[in-house]
């Protein structure tokens, strides 16, 4: 609607600046020339807005000008509450402040918006961690330190624990960003840029040196290309794995290949594996609905496995019966 999109450019000149009518045309999903018909009817209604010409253009609100079109609707004060996950908050040390966020904005709220907010809190809550983790544990000691440099462009001298040898090394960080992974912190540093688990800084020291933000850097983006880089990296040095799978059995990743039908409804697949190591503790969690064909060595190590743990189990247990 014209009226909404008239107060999303009032807010977004409000809240950034000066703006190009290209710029507010990519935010607001419109033409151009829609941009510039809204810019002349804010004018006609007595709104400060003028445009400069040149290189260094845009539409910018007179200075001091603020207007109080902030009004939420609905959906989204109901995605105001729902967005705000305490647990993290509270890692970060930012509790009390989204807590008091969220009462001054309940207060600010009309009676039946605030109702929907209090209705969305109340019948959703987000918990990022996995089930298995310790929810006593301090499992993150300096991800406030880190918070701290992330916001301060601050440089971090750290001792970290990787997984291959050597184990623990010095690591000199420039912290851009922090990303909160199924419970898991990681710590987005440059140069590189390259990922770092928080939980496995072991030391940490934080410097007066300030670095230089890369311009331009996107946090989402080099996010979700790091995720589609992680998968390449697992799976790209084409390791694979021939299993017949029973019927109504799937894996992720799995191929079905052309193979002539069994007698049983059992189907033959190809699947990417990272290691034998890795597709033998996988596998062996399907029990008897899988068979490995190929490689031998993964074939045999199942095995071999299942050999072991028949003759543990075939044995009478230790104080048991006859």
């Amino acid at each position: 609607m014209k009226s909404s999109r008239l107060v999303s450019i009032l807010l977004l000149l409000q809240t950034r600046g000066r703006l190009t009518a290209a710029q507010l045309a990519e935010e607001l999903e419109v033409s151009v020339r829609t941009v510039y018909r809204d810019v002349e009817a804010l004018g006609a209604a007595g709104v400060p807005l003028y445009g400069d010409a040149g290189h260094a253009g845009g539409y910018r609100l007179l200075d001091g000008y603020r207007t109080r079109l902030t009004g939420l609707t609905a959906d989204e004060a109901e995605a105001l509450f729902l967005a705000g996950v305490p647990g993290p908050a509270a890692q970060l040390g930012l509790g009390p402040v989204l807590a008091a966020a969220q009462l001054k904005v309940r207060a600010a709220l009309p009676p039946e918006l605030r109702a929907h907010a209090d209705r969305i809190s109340g019948r959703f809550h987000l918990d990022a961690p996995g089930w298995y983790t310790d929810a006593g544990a301090d499992e993150t000691p300096h991800l406030a330190a880190v918070a701290d440099a992330v916001w301060n462009n601050r440089i971090l001298h750290t001792v970290y624990r990787r997984w291959r040898e050597p184990t623990d090394v010095e690591r000199r960080l420039e912290p851009y960003g922090l990303v909160l992974k199924a419970g898991r912190w990681y710590v987005v540093a440059g140069p590189g840029p390259r990922t770092f688990r928080v939980d496995q800084i072991l030391e940490l020291t934080a410097s007066d040196e300030v670095f230089t933000r890369p311009d331009g850097f996107d946090l989402a983006a080099h996010w979700t290309a790091y995720q589609q880089g992680f998968r390449e990296r697992l799976y790209g040095d084409g390791a694979e794995a021939v299993v017949r799978l029973a019927p109504g059995v799937t894996l992720a990743r799995a191929v079905r290949l052309d193979a002539p039908a069994a007698a049983d409804d059992w189907t033959v697949a190809r699947v990417p594996i990272e290691s034998v190591e890795h597709a033998h503790a996988e596998f062996l969690r399907l029990g008897a609905d899988i068979e490995v064909l190929q490689p031998p060595e993964l074939r045999e190590r199942i095995a071999r496995t299942v050999s072991e743990l028949a003759a543990v189990y075939g044995n009478s247990p230790a104080g048991g019966g006859n």
